[in-house]
């Protein structure tokens, strides 16, 4: 079992940039693909973007393709989002998740391991 920790959350304005990161304690961190989900009130959890073990491959939902980068440095066991140009519909928990492969998916029943959640309120 991963153990995650989301940091990097808060309170911004509309256009702004935010730097999410997640911690994970693993001895094999390249050994798992990693993901963010987020969830906003009253809606389901959501894929937000994936990244392989090897960090070369990685996959963003349509609603943050161009705005968001996933990256991951296995050296540190951290993963992380770069999140730009927020709007209000990006105000949501952001999870970050650890997959027991190193291949990504867009399925959190793919994922087994999962951070306490880190808040993103963006006001317009």
């Amino acid at each position: 079992q991963v153990q995650l920790v989301e940091s990097g959350g808060g309170l911004v304005q509309a256009g702004d940039s935010l730097r999410l990161s997640c911690a994970a304690s693993t001895r094999t961190f390249s050994n798992y693909a990693m993901a963010w989900f987020r969830q906003a009130p009253g809606k389901e959890r959501e894929f937000v973007a994936a990244i392989g073990g090897d960090g070369q491959s990685v996959y963003y939902a349509g609603s943050v393709a161009g705005r968001f980068t996933i990256s991951r440095d296995n050296a540190e066991n951290t993963v992380y989002l770069q999140m730009n140009n927020l709007n209000a519909e990006d105000t949501a928990v952001y999870y970050c998740a650890a997959r027991g492969a190193s291949w990504y998916s867009a399925h959190s029943t793919d994922y087994s391991d999962w951070g306490q959640g880190t808040q993103v309120t963006v006001s317009s």
